[in-house]
């Protein structure tokens, strides 16, 4: 005789509770809750846009523009734990999810610091403020990127979701760059400009420059650290528009012939010359049911 089952006749387990969902059911469940995040893939687009077109109002440090800095990548690093929530929750899952809340609290929380006190309290503090800022974006780049490659569908807002991490890509760049920079000075040349542009500017606008192949030649790497950084940061622009958008491009394309395979089989069920057509009114005559053009039959999806 087979082993007895943990599970009473009505599915449940002999300690009442509730039977453990099987693989299809987790990935279903996996799959809406994804397409339940795809509008937020909006909100992380426009959020990463602002420091883009905002920045070159930090060149005047004093008044309102010193808020400006703090304040678009506070914005940017809510968005950004409000976008990537955990997939597959587990302890280890949890863990490193409750580490990277933490991490973008204390990066935010630190960029704070010189609008409060007037200054950086501690020479030090800055760097660390740059690393834990560089950490978060690194891995808010490396999540945005695993999130998209799992979306079970692409439509307007999951490509919004795509554009989003090129963008955050250039930003993470630029807040590499300035922490090599604050670390190692002389790492790259700034150009004339360099003394009225703030230094996370300058460099952000070279880490975009650098993503898109341009290579103007006004700021440049000095040094073996920042050519080393120009080499990764160019390796990972191209990896991510290779392999994200063709996956993202092959899934659309998946998606289209899937619908069209459906709007074929369903204009074959409703002419009854076809063979799936007879064989459903035949099915409908032995059991007396009657369809209306528009309603689907006992087999259809």
């Amino acid at each position: 005789m087979p082993p007895s089952s943990s599970n009473g006749p009505a599915g449940q387990r002999r300690d009442g509770s509730p039977p453990a969902p099987s693989a299809r059911q987790r990935l279903l469940r996996q799959q809406r809750h994804l397409v339940s995040l795809e509008p937020r893939f909006l909100g992380l687009l426009l959020t990463t846009l602002l420091p883009v077109l905002l920045l070159p109002l930090t060149a005047n440090r004093t008044g309102p523009s010193a808020w400006l800095v703090p304040l678009l990548y506070s914005l940017l690093i809510q968005q950004s734990i409000r976008t990537l929530p955990v997939l597959r929750p587990s302890p280890g899952a949890m863990t490193l999810v409750r580490a990277y809340r933490l991490l973008g609290v204390l990066a935010a929380g630190g960029l704070w610091l010189p609008v409060l006190t007037g200054g950086w309290p501690i020479p030090g503090v800055r760097l660390v403020v740059l690393l834990l800022c560089t950490i978060f974006a690194v891995a808010t780049s490396i999540r945005l990127v695993r999130l998209l490659a799992r979306v079970p569908r692409v439509n307007v807002l999951v490509m919004a979701g795509a554009a989003a991490g090129y963008l955050y890509l250039g930003l993470t760049g630029g807040l590499v760059a300035t922490a090599i920079q604050v670390l190692h000075r002389g790492s790259f040349s700034l150009g004339s400009d360099a003394s009225h542009e703030l230094l996370l500017d300058r460099l952000t606008y070279f880490s975009f420059v650098t993503i898109g192949g341009l290579g103007y030649g006004d700021i440049v790497p000095t040094n073996a650290t920042g050519e080393r950084f120009v080499v990764l940061l160019s390796v990972a622009s191209t990896l991510y528009v290779v392999l994200l958008v063709g996956l993202l491009l092959g899934r659309f394309i998946a998606t289209e012939e899937l619908e069209f395979e459906l709007e074929a089989l369903v204009d074959e069920a409703e002419d009854p010359t076809t063979p799936l057509g007879a064989r459903l009114a035949t099915n409908d005559e032995r059991t007396g049911t009657e369809r209306s053009p528009d309603q689907p039959g006992p087999r259809d999806p």
